[in-house]
């Protein structure tokens, strides 16, 4: 009775996800003449694979990453278990309806993981594992489930580098309760896939110590293969190319039938074993391939009774079941209306009957009474919440001269000594700079994390280092290999360990700030899931100066800008940082609702991110400070460092470690002008972010709508120039005489720097105070807008 079950499921959501595709594309109406899409064959071949996994094998505590093309397979899974509507199915790919590729943010179903960006939903299921192995160790961690991270990928996605990066850094931290189910269909966007390029993923996964099971026959095939001749078949399947079997697969069962009997006909006992099964009976045998056979399917993870990663290679047709099934222009190809009408007959759908959860069902109560006794459905959404941490105060002593990189690393080392629970929840990781990053001292206190002990050498040789690495499951770091991809994933991961697993986090990732870039895709896609992390890039701008262009970061603020859902700062001093962890770590924390606070038009009850750029050049502090007027405008971006007199005519903003020489520059102008101002900006993110949000706003009749910016600057005199100064792109300020109008002098990094000192190169890219100078002296010969500005 289970298998019967299965099998009508199978075909309903075969059915409802295709007139959900069907539906977008050729009934509803049409606004615009963009084809929707919705790629029906990857779907097909997914959805044996998808039944027996939903409804047999899984259980509450396992996670899915879903095929990103196979979204309207597991939007209908939902929508037979009542948890995805009608309404939004109608909408497929419409506003407010349900999305392309699943979204944890996005959609009302239980997404697991966002996919879409192909790869990167297949490997985030490792680093959730060993998110899952690390919470499991710790004492907080004991009553954690453990289950299965499992992804459904696409055979074309191995084409993606981040999946061998991430098997690399699975091996190292002997990964488990891991599965990834390969829909090796053998076609992607373009074409079909090479042949014999299973010989060479299973040989990868054998080597990164995973188990490899190969699912290449359906329940029909191995019976066939018992009868007299049926070992000539299978031998026959086994030589066949890929693109033959394709083509034999879209043309039907009557070309199966000639082609058999050319190559196996006239033997007697195969040939009688073709000629015992009409045309739809020999198209039935030979499309039923493992992955298109929900019996074999949930046999074969039955058969898993292990914690070891699995590679399932389940063979495929692509579009399976349809009329398009192996056409290699299948993957965005779609059933015409004539097609589709045919289907329906076929499928046995009436009309109207189209929405229907149960059309075609015989027992309609028995399979509800199925349906509900899914284990992996039983406990209801698995969305998860854990408590909110209490954050401790966060000083700093003033040193004379720090950077804010060895800032940050005296603000965990304290943390580190204490015995706070958000200490206890913090979990760094780093892509092997994790020395230079400034987190040595509190790995030292903190150790690093494996799940068996493992002894420092160095230690028990009494060999001198100031780094001491052990290994123990108590330990709070995980060292990555040197790729930016993995520790973004991993941020992720970690940064969502509140919802999967009920157990709140707060994972603090550092990387060389150059190579934030190195790992953007996955940034994107830890944003994208609402994963809240904290990312600190360093060495910012040109501080690395003699380590030349390859070390050197300028576009890295404009991403912290662009990014959504993650508030980007740059501090220029260590009690800016102070403050701006402390904020931090409640931020992460936060997962509220509502209208943006009008005091900045910020939405910052709704949480987020954190993305830190620090410098490793000390510069002076300017000592003790901490008025509220400080503390709170270093949190909302920018604050008045040297306030700007009635007759200002020249305000110098800057933002992170040229600090000292726009002071310095500040200090020589006020010699001739009056009333200089210096404006102290420590997130360009948020101020413009602020802004923008205010325009909105007054454009919806709120009038009186002013962000912090605008505040900031309002009381300039309509002459008063701007010169703005950052070591990275000067664009990431040039915008803030838009605010009010005031002529803008943008300063800052355009091209990869040379060798050299900091001040050779801070020279060479005109930042240093003098050129600063220059600039302004320059204005009073420079054409003025004065049209404009009346």
């Amino acid at each position: 009775m289970p298998q019967t079950h299965l099998r009508t499921i199978e075909q309903r959501l075969l059915w409802l996800s295709h007139w959900m595709i069907h539906h977008a594309n050729h009934i509803r109406p049409k606004v615009d003449g963009i084809k929707i899409g919705g790629h029906q064959a990857s779907s097909a071949s997914m959805v044996s694979i998808m039944t027996a996994l939903y409804f047999h094998s899984l259980r509450p505590e396992d996670r899915v990453a879903v095929k990103p093309h196979a979204s309207p397979i597991f939007h209908a899974i939902q929508y037979l278990m009542g948890n995805q509507t009608r309404e939004k199915m109608e909408n497929f790919r419409g506003f407010h309806g349900v999305q392309s590729y699943p979204s944890r943010t996005k959609d009302i179903d239980d997404v697991d993981f966002s996919t879409g960006s192909v790869g990167l939903g297949v490997a985030i299921t490792s680093f959730a594992s060993l998110v899952q192995d690390y919470i499991s160790a710790k004492a907080w961690g004991q009553d954690l489930l453990p289950g299965r991270m499992v992804a459904l990928v696409g055979d074309a996605e191995l084409d993606e580098g981040n999946i061998y990066e991430a098997l690399q850094e699975g091996w190292k931290n002997d990964l488990r309760n891991t599965w990834w189910i390969i829909d090796y269909n053998r076609q992607s966007l373009d074409g079909v896939v090479r042949e014999g390029l299973f010989r060479r993923i299973e040989r990868i996964f054998d080597a990164f110590g995973w188990d490899v099971v190969k699912v290449k026959y359906g329940a029909l095939q191995r019976a066939a293969f018992t009868e007299p001749g049926g070992d000539k078949l299978r031998d026959w399947i086994d030589t066949c190319p890929n693109q033959l079997y394709s083509a034999l697969t879209y043309m039907g069962g009557a070309v199966w039938r000639a082609r058999l009997m050319e190559a196996l006909g006239d033997q007697g006992d195969v040939s009688a074993l073709i000629a015992s099964r009409s045309d739809d009976e020999l198209a039935a045998l030979m499309e039923n391939l493992g992955g298109n056979c929900v019996q074999t399917m949930a046999e074969t993870f039955d058969a898993i009774d292990h914690d070891r990663p699995v590679c399932f290679l389940a063979y495929t047709i692509k579009g399976w079941g349809t009329p398009i099934a192996g056409h290699k222009d299948n993957h965005g190809g779609l059933m015409n209306k004539t097609q589709m009408a045919e289907w329906q007959r076929r499928m046995g759908v009436a009309e109207g009957q189209e929405w229907e959860k149960f059309a075609t069902v015989a027992d309609p109560a028995g399979l509800q009474a199925f349906l509900d006794s899914a284990p992996f459905f039983a406990r209801g959404r698995r969305r998860y919440r854990d408590d909110v941490l209490e954050v401790p105060a966060i000083e700093l002593s003033p040193d004379r001269e720090i950077s804010t990189q060895m800032a940050f690393g005296k603000v965990l080392d304290d943390l580190s000594k204490g015995d706070s629970e958000l200490a206890a929840r913090i979990v760094t990781m780093s892509p092997d700079v994790t020395g230079t990053t400034n987190l040595g001292p509190w790995v030292n206190r903190r150790k690093l994390f494996a799940r068996t002990e493992q002894a420092d050498t160095f230690i028990n040789e009494k060999i001198p280092s100031t780094a001491k690495w052990e290994f123990t499951p108590y330990g709070q770091h995980i060292e990555l290999g040197i790729a930016e991809m993995n520790l973004f994933l991993l941020l992720g991961a970690a940064g969502l360990s509140h919802s999967l697993f009920g157990k709140r986090l707060i994972p603090i990732g550092t990387v060389y700030d150059p190579f934030v870039h190195r790992g953007l895709d996955a940034l994107n896609h830890a944003c994208y899931q609402d994963a809240r992390f904290m990312i600190v890039g360093t060495p910012s701008g040109v501080t690395l100066a003699p380590e030349g262009g390859a070390h050197q970061s300028i576009g890295t603020p404009l991403t912290g800008m662009a990014q959504d859902g993650l508030a980007s700062f740059e501090p220029a001093f260590a009690d800016e940082l102070a403050v701006l962890m402390e904020w931090a770590f409640d931020y992460l924390q936060r997962d509220g609702e509502g209208d943006p606070d009008e005091r900045t038009w910020l939405r910052d009850e709704t949480g987020g991110s954190v993305y830190l750029r620090l410098t490793t050049n000390p510069i002076e502090q300017p000592g003790k400070r901490g008025d509220d007027t400080f503390r709170q405008g270093a949190i909302d971006g920018a604050y008045w460092l040297r306030k700007p007199g009635p007759n200002c005519d020249v305000v110098i903003a800057y933002q992170g470690a040229v600090a000292p020489e726009a002071i310095r520059a500040a200090g020589l102008i006020g010699e001739g002008r009056r009333d200089v101002g210096v404006l102290a900006v420590t997130s360009a993110d948020r101020l413009n972010a602020g802004w923008t949000a205010a325009q909105r706003a007054r454009a919806r009749g709120h009038a009186g709508a002013a962000s912090h910016i605008e505040n900031l600057l309002c009381d300039l005199p309509p002459h008063c120039s701007l010169v703005t100064v950052i070591d990275g792109h000067p664009a990431t300020l040039a915008w803030l005489g838009a605010v009010q109008g005031h002529r803008t002098i943008p300063l800052g990094v355009e091209h990869f720097g040379q060798t050299g000192t900091i001040g050779d190169l801070y020279r060479h890219h005109g930042i240093d105070a003098h050129s600063i100078v220059a600039k302004v002296q320059g204005l009073t010969s420079g054409p003025r807008l004065t049209a404009a500005r009346a």
